[in-house]
């Protein structure tokens, strides 16, 4: 997006965001289309509620430039009144929350709802919400929004509010305003508010180079994954694929049992190519060129070897300009671990107990293929296809099968009624809510009780379906929660406002949609989440729901209600055969149980790997491939192929958001088991719901506004241990030795009640 700063023309960027953290001039939205629009934000209607149909690519550009630039003026406004305060020309500012903060909220939450409302359209149906249309709207509310972080006189005076702990002279700061000041002090110091002179200008120089370099190495990636096609016609390679995954590999859908089928290297694409090819030739070609992809080994003009080098290198030097010893100490001050050691601990508690039990799952693995007429030892690609064999021979367990008793309205129904006993709240459709779609449905949430309150606390939207040309659909996921609408002390009666949006199969020919395994813990998972948004407490939408929640806890709720999933009763409770309402005979149920523990040591060594890996290239100088032959022989009993280069494709850390950060996927594992030990400790109806309300109380409603280990200590009464994932893996034995199952409390400046940590809000 172009954008006129101080009368000069630039291209409004990631980086350029973090390169002006100094701003002297207010930034004007070059005119592009529907600038002209009346002060009521003209993508809601009278019910508060946004009008979906009516919305356009012209109203959102519109609305968001009009928006943005009042949250620009807002940042304006508030900067002459302290420099006139500190100047001595005009009143001093005595209550930071309501001088700063509340006039920041008024002008900051109908940006985010139209930024919401732009990505709930460009999510559920991107005909009328294109990338390249979105991306405009995207970065122009980054751009306003990372104004008032990038302020130095509010940096300033939050920071002395922050030290002296008072909002106003007679006033103490609540937990949670002292959490809104850490963010915004956070935000501010990570941009680099504090380096001056020539560091200034070198660390605005690392952020443009990073960002290209981020850029080069996803483009190359993608071409990669785009660039490899294998076309199978012998249809004897692809007996054991289920006709669901035939029809979207074939090149004509409707000849889904003849072929010719195209395999590509799209991640969800080559797992269930791995799974269900019983060619291991046809295999080992397809792992090969997965793993070889962005090397020299193949096209080098796609070789990323040195973008991750640069990108490395680069990301090394900002933590140094900003004062920290290295990227992954600099990435520690937004997260709940708080400290390398404390990370390190737990991979390694995880590890102490994982590699043993990987050991023994691929020896009766290879038994397993062995009797099956398999010859030779198994290799790392050929794990997938005989794992699904021998959980479908040995433990019963046929996920194409089971889809038969989880119809989507019966799946939907018990999972409403899971809420509505442990969590208090009831879920209610209401009809004649404008929605981008006619499948798309709107329900309102209601508190339970004698007393509760008749008006509903919050809303969210289901758009569930796949549609092919209509609705962004992404390879590795298969579903999203977005936040629309958050709770603001700004806007006392808004209600927060969420959309889950799903690529399930549709209804065909008076059948339901039936949903696999993995499509119900996508909707257990996509829903945990939208209830934290939805049942927040915290009065400021910058620390609302998942707003300021550090990255490795932001995904605890949905492992919690993903584990719940695995209750014998919610699972009973949660399917029927689609024809006569039969229930799921107990022996599947059994085997859906036992799936969650099926080389269960062997995936976590897997996961344990990559965050390892992610560690030490953001740890050590050493060359890439040096920290990759080193440590893959710790988590796995494969040698490594010498020419495999999976790091020069590993996006989400390279040039994603989770460089120094992708242990936070197993650290919310670890946190969301410890917390549904609590539920599986209930035995009785009551007990749980105790714990249920215990659970809404602290991590579905204290938010970004409180440390995420003051909330599980809230809510367990003790820091949390790894000793609970391992006995939900179904891997942990109690050892003498050395001992173990020890807890993993956070870094000492995070303990204590007012924890000193925060994230950045994530995107």
């Amino acid at each position: 997006m172009a954008v006129s700063f101080c009368g000069k023309r630039l291209l409004l960027t990631r980086t350029n965001l973090f390169a002006n953290p100094r701003r002297h001039g207010y930034i004007v939205l070059v005119p592009e289309i529907g600038e002209d629009l009346p002060e009521k934000n003209p993508l809601s209607s009278s019910t508060g509620l946004p009008e979906f149909n009516n919305v356009t690519i012209e109203k959102c550009v519109g609305a968001i430039g009009q928006q943005a630039i009042a949250a620009e003026k807002s940042v304006r406004a508030i900067e002459e009144r302290l420099e006139q305060a500190a100047a001595g020309t005009g009143p001093p500012v005595t209550d930071v929350i309501k001088d700063i903060i509340l006039p920041l909220e008024a002008t900051g939450a109908p940006l985010e709802t139209t930024w919401g409302i732009a990505k709930t359209l460009y999510l559920g149906n991107s005909s009328r919400m294109p990338t390249k249309s979105y991306l405009t709207i995207h970065e122009r509310a980054r751009g306003a929004r990372r104004a008032k972080f990038n302020s130095v006189p509010i940096y300033r005076t939050l920071k002395g509010a922050l030290a002296a702990g008072r909002a106003k002279p007679d006033g103490e700061l609540g937990g949670e305003e002292r959490r809104l000041l850490q963010k915004y002090v956070l935000e501010a110091k990570l941009s680099g508010i504090e380096v001056d002179g020539s560091s200034k200008l070198e660390l605005n120089e690392i952020l443009e180079r990073l960002a290209q370099e981020r850029s080069r190495f996803a483009g190359k990636r993608d071409v990669a994954v785009k660039k490899y096609q294998q076309v199978i016609e012998d249809p004897a390679l692809m007996k054991e694929f289920p006709p669901n995954l035939l029809q979207s590999l074939a090149t004509d859908p409707s000849q889904a049992m003849k072929g010719p089928w195209r395999i590509t290297l799209q991640p969800a694409v080559a797992e269930r190519f791995l799974e269900y090819c019983g060619d291991r030739t046809h295999r080992w070609n397809l792992w090969q060129a997965d793993t070889r992809k962005c090397s020299i080994h193949t096209d080098k003009s796609l070789e990323n070897s040195s973008h991750l080098e640069s990108i490395r290198a680069l990301r090394k030097r900002q933590a140094k300009l900003l004062g920290y010893e290295s990227y992954v100490h600099m990435s520690m001050e937004t997260k709940m671990a708080g400290s390398v050691e404390a990370v390190r601990n737990a991979l390694d508690e995880l590890h102490r107990y994982a590699k043993p039990a990987a050991d023994g799952e691929l020896s009766t693995l290879e038994r397993f293929a062995g009797e099956q007429g398999f010859r030779g030892p198994l290799d790392i690609y050929d794990v997938p296809y005989w794992k699904r064999r021998h959980l479908a021979t040995v433990h019963q367990f046929d996920q194409e099968a089971l889809k038969d008793y989880f119809p989507l309205p019966r799946v939907l129904a018990g999972l409403f009624q899971l809420a509505e006993q442990l969590f208090g709240v009831r879920i209610v459709e209401r009809v004649g809510v404008d929605v981008w779609h006619e499948d798309v449905r709107f329900y309102d949430v209601l508190e339970t009780g004698p007393n509760a309150p008749a008006d509903p606390i919050g809303g969210f939207y289901t758009d569930f379906y796949s549609r092919e040309d209509e609705k962004l659909a992404v390879a590795d996921n298969a579903g999203w929660m977005v936040g629309i609408g958050s709770r603001s002390a700004a806007a006392p009666g808004a209600r927060p406002l969420a959309a889950l949006i799903c690529n399930f199969p549709a209804p065909l020919y008076g059948k339901p949609s039936l949903l696999t395994l993995d499509d119900v813990q996508t909707l257990f998972n996509r829903f945990g989440k939208a209830l934290q948004h939805l049942l927040t407490v915290c009065r400021y939408s910058d620390v609302a729901g998942l707003s300021n929640v550090e990255w490795d806890a932001v995904e605890v709720s949905g492992h919690v209600l993903t584990h719940l999933l695995h209750d014998a009763g919610t699972i009973r409770a949660i399917s029927a055969h689609y024809t006569n309402e039969d229930p799921l005979p107990e022996p599947c149920v059994e085997a859906i149980q036992r799936r969650r523990t099926h080389l269960a040591g062997y995936r976590l060594c897997r996961e344990l790997y990559l965050a390892n890996l992610d560690l030490q290239l953001h740890l050590t100088s050493d060359y890439w491939l040096d920290v990759m032959r080193k440590l893959y022989p710790h988590y796995h009993p494969f040698p490594l192929d010498r020419k495999d280069a999976h790091p020069c494709s590993l996006v989400a850390i390279a040039s994603g958001d989770w460089g120094a950060a992708y242990y936070g996927h197993l650290w919310s594992r670890m946190i969301a088991a410890d917390v549904y030990s609590a539920f599986a400790e209930a035995k009785e109806p009551a007990a749980r719901q105790e714990v249920g309300r215990r659970f809404r109380d602290t991590f579905l409603a204290l938010g970004g506004g409180c440390h995420p280990g003051e909330v599980f200590r809230r809510f367990r009464g003790r820091d949390p241990s790894p000793t609970a994932l391992l006995q939900t893996l179904g891997i942990y034995k109690p050892q003498t030795v050395g001992g173990g199952g020890g807890s993993v409390a956070a870094h000492p400046k995070a303990a204590g009640k007012e924890e000193q940590q925060q994230q950045q809000q994530q995107q």
